[in-house]
Order: C-alpha cells, then structure tokens, then sequence
C-alpha cells in the first residue's frame, strides 16, 4: 500500500507539533539538541526538541572504533569530566604499522603524520558516550523516542520540509496490516535537523530532491568492521593505539585497520576497507579475519575471548564530497552529511561540531521569527569553523588512493608532514573523483577468486556467530527491509557478471544465493540478520537493493561498542 492508501483508510495520523525535530539520537542529533536548549535557557525562552531513534534506545545502533578528540565535546559541555562523561581512557602511545605477509614495519615516531597522532584523545566506547549524552538531553528537556524510525519526509505547499513521519507498526510480511496495526504519527516542525549517521536513509533522498550535491564529487563510502576482546590481561596495555596498512589487501585496495587497547582490559580492533574496490570476489568481512592472524596482530588477542561485534558504513569522501548543508526547513549534520575525517577516522567530534552549528542557526532563526527557510547562517559558519580547517588539510586523503596505496602513503607523508613543517597548513592542489563506489566493480572474469581460510572459532569466526554477538533482533513477521527494485537482477546480472558480490561485501549472512547448483539460482534475503550497515544500499553494482527502515527498535542492540 501507498502512504496515500494507509491514510485513505487508516487516517488521519496522529500530529505532534514541536518546534525542533531531530532525527537520530547519534553524537550529532544529541549534539543538537543539546546546543538548543542551552541557547533556549539563556534566552529564557521555551523551546521544545524532539529526537527521534530508530534504536531500541540511544546507543544501541552505535559502532565506531573509538578514538574520541574532546575538542568539540568540550566546547557543548565543558564540565563533561565533573559530570562523568565515560571518556576515562586517554591515549598513552600511537603505533604505526606496514603489514606484509608475515613482517611489519614500524613507522618511526618523528616520521608520524598530524592526522595519526592522538596525544589528549580518549578510547571510548561511543555507544556509551551517547547514551550518557542522551541523560544530558533529556536533563535539559528534550524528548527523545527511541523505538521509532523516521520514515518519510514530509513536505509543506512550498516544497519545504516540514518535519517526518514515523514507520506504521503491525505491517506483515505481505504488507497488509495485522490486529496489531497502528498508523505512524506525523511530527512537524519549524526546522527538522537529520542526523542519521552514513548514508542515512531520508539524508540520501533529500540530497537528491534538492540537488544538494551539484558540482560536488560523489560521495565515497568504506565499511567498517568491528571486535570487542576482553584481552589477556598480561598483553593489555591501556591507552595504546596501534593503526596498520597493507597485508591482507592488495595495493590498489583502500584500507587499514585499527586496534586500541581501552579500558577494562578490553580491545576494540576494526577493519575499515573502501567501498570502491574493484575486486567482486573481495570480502572485507573475511579480510578482516585474515588480518588478524598476522603475528603483530595476534599477539594482542591470544589468550583473550571476543565478545563483540559489529559493523557499519562510514562516509570517507571528506570536504570534497560533502554536499550542501541546508535546504528549505531543515538541515544535515555529522556523517548524514559526510564530515567524518577519513585521514583521522574519527567523526565523533565533527558530528558534535555540526550539530552545534546547525543549533545556533537555529535559534538566531526562530528569535528572529523565521521558519522553514534556508539556514544560511549554518553553512557559513561551518566554512569558518575550525572543523572545515581541519577537512580542508585532508581534503585529498582518499583521492591519493586511486593510484595506488604506495603513492598514496607518499602524498599523505607531504600533505600531512612535510607541508605543516614548511608551515604550510592546506594543500595548494585538489584531487578529485568521478566514480561513485558501486560503479567501481569489475565483473568477475577478470580477477581471480579468493580463497579464504576456515574459521578456526577462537581467533577467526564465521559470520553467523558474529552476527549473534551483536544482538541482532527483528520481527519475523514484518515486510523485509531490504527492498529490492527489480527481482530479477540479483541472478540476471549480479550473479552472471559479479559472481554474486552481495553474498561477500555484506557482513552478515544477509544475502545468499540458493538453487545454483540445481541452476534455478536465486537471492534469497535473511534480513533478520541486517545489523544496519548500509554496505549493500551503497556497493550494489546495479543500485538495486534500497535499504529502508525496520520497524522502530529492530535492528542490533551493541553493548559497549
């Protein structure tokens, strides 16, 4: 059914007037709101701010490395420390390694770029730091509801957005409703801030409807992949943070990996591969178990016991692929739009950063008795924030890589090291991309395929039994999620061409190809595995597969991630 039909039958929804709305309850949304009601209350002023979470609370959809800078957390609440925000693990020592097979060179400390050194930085657990920054919110009076996903945007006579609508409950897998069936509501707004994180669903068609990125490179994507080890406690050492490049990938593929050692004898260790790899027989779910087999790896997790799990698209093309802050009635902040520092990987302190941003924009509008207009006030005082600084040193960090991971480290040596110490702060040249990173896959004749090792079940896993340790849950009986335009494309020319790619970019068991022996191949789709990464929305070659939302509160559920 249509969103007309739901209406012509169900309707009218249920309407909640405020004069904010906020969609996801990430680093960013909170930031917002946050910065909102602090500006309210030294106005005097009433202010109502509502967050919506497609979790099943704030923090349950969060996975990130982490390396946190504090730099805007301090700026939002400055007393963050005396409040007992849970960044109680600061850097002690950065590590730098080239991988080979079975070798590893070590970068020296004197020769380590700006971008890779962490001094004053914290490994955090940012679901944790969201749930506590969501206390703080609500301290202040935002409503945030969790449970429930931002569905649709909603637009008024003018073609301004008006604020979103949330997902009907009680649908059944044939789309019809069941006993349980209950309309979503409608939430309108005087300005409505997206705050989605990667490729956000309702970001991506806003991006499109108003053209938010004419003239801009297409928007780079790498998919992040995710371990929490309690460690050995004779081989953990707080504070250290270890990044690598080279082995298991080859020197065209963009990709690294992350290993810090946190607080409570634990160990966050990631692998971030680029979404724009050629290679259709490539798995980075299985390139990441790979890598730690390498003996400067495993030396950090034997003897230890894996007890998490996750993974999650992240944005990579920086300032040159971010598209246009604003648009009539609302704005975009953090990686909804594509702020994260790839050079970095960090994105926390950028979404904080917008989000701030976009508050004071906010609230200079409403005083001066607007609404539902373009926040210009937003996108220019990013432009002369310290964040846009920032973007702007590493504006061709991924761009290197389409020469080749040898030149790229070069160019990143002079970009982020030599240029700062001739005191010369922005690269003089810009390096662009054309290719989006769906249209970056080669069809599977012309590589070799891949044979990766067997799970061994205590250092390297299957997909399953990680899939379970991010607690994953969907109602079975709900519409999957994972829409498809065209059903026959999947065999017709994934299959045929690529080899079938979603079976292997996707990390969890989603996608799987049934019948082929028997040659009545077809897709069939586990969606109660997704854990919300967004990869397939984002690599399919034909851009047939179109990730919607679930119903509110499915999805994972991370602990300490």
């Amino acid at each position: 059914m249509t969103a007309e039909d739901w209406l012509s039958t169900y309707g009218p929804r249920e309407v909640m007037d405020y004069d904010v709305v906020v969609v996801g309850a990430g680093p960013g949304g909170l930031a917002t709101a946050i910065r909102l009601k602090q500006l309210a209350a030294e106005m005097a002023r009433d202010l109502s701010v509502c967050v919506l979470e497609k979790g099943s609370e704030p923090g349950a959809h969060i996975v990130s490395g982490a390396i946190m800078d504090p730099r805007a957390l301090s700026e939002l609440i400055p007393d963050w420390k005396a409040r007992g925000a849970p960044l109680n693990q600061s850097v002690t020592r950065d590590e730098f390694l080239f991988l080979g097979k079975s070798g590893a060179m070590a970068t020296p400390a004197w020769l380590l770029p700006e971008c890779f050194r962490n001094t004053g930085n914290y490994v955090v657990r940012l679901g944790a730091v969201v749930r506590w920054l969501a206390r703080q919110a609500e301290a202040l009076g935002v409503e945030i509801f969790a449970g429930f996903a931002a569905d649709e945007v909603l637009y008024d006579e003018h073609g301004a957005v008006k604020g979103v609508t949330t997902g009907n409950l009680g649908v059944g897998k044939d789309g019809q409703p069941t006993a349980q069936f209950e309309l979503g509501m409608e939430l309108h707004a005087k300005y409505t801030v997206f705050a989605e994180g990667a490729r956000g669903h309702l970001g991506r068609q806003l991006i499109a409807t108003y053209a938010l990125d004419a003239g801009k490179d297409p928007q780079s994507h790498a998919i992040g992949i995710k371990e929490l080890w309690q460690a050995d406690p004779a081989r953990h050492q707080p504070g250290l943070v270890l990044h690598t490049a080279g082995w298991p990938l080859d020197t065209d593929t963009y990709g690294g990996s992350f290993l810090y050692h946190a607080e409570d004898g634990k160990i966050a260790i990631g692998f971030v591969l680029g979404l724009d790899y050629k290679n259709p027989w490539l798995s980075p779910f299985e390139e990441f178990q790979r890598f730690k087999t390498h003996p400067a790896i495993r030396n950090h997790l034997e003897g230890g016991q894996r007890v998490g799990y996750g993974a999650r698209a992240i944005t990579a093309g920086g300032l040159l692929s971010l598209p246009k802050l604003v648009f009539p009635g609302g704005a975009l902040v953090g990686c909804d739009a594509g702020t994260l520092n790839a050079s970095r990987i960090k994105g926390s302190h950028a979404a904080i950063k917008t989000g701030m941003l976009a508050a004071d924009a906010i609230v200079a509008a409403l005083a001066a008795g607007r609404m539902r207009d373009e926040l210009a006030e937003y996108p220019r005082a990013f432009e002369n924030s310290w964040l846009h600084a920032e973007l702007m040193r590493s504006k061709n960090f991924k761009q290197w890589f389409k020469h080749g991971r040898t030149y790229a480290t070069l160019m990143t040596g002079v970009e982020q090291w030599l240029l700062p110490k001739l005191g010369i702060r922005n690269p003089p040249w810009t390096i662009h991309h054309r290719v989006p990173d769906h249209a970056c896959l080669q069809p599977a004749s012309r590589h070799p395929p891949i044979a990766y090792p067997k799970p061994d079940g205590v250092l390297t896993f299957d997909r399953l039994s990680s899939v379970f340790l991010s607690s994953t849950h969907h109602d079975e009986n709900q519409a999957s999620h994972l829409t498809l335009k065209d059903d026959s494309v999947p065999t017709e020319v994934n299959l045929a061409r690529y080899a079938g790619p979603e079976a292997r970019y996707c990390p969890a068991a989603v996608y799987e190809f049934v019948g082929v022996e028997e040659n009545a191949p077809r897709l069939q789709i586990n969606a109660g595995n997704c854990v919300h990464c967004k990869t397939c929305d984002i690599k399919d070659p034909t851009q047939n597969i179109v990730w919607v939302p679930p119903r509110g509160g499915d999805g994972p559920n991370y602990a300490g991630m």
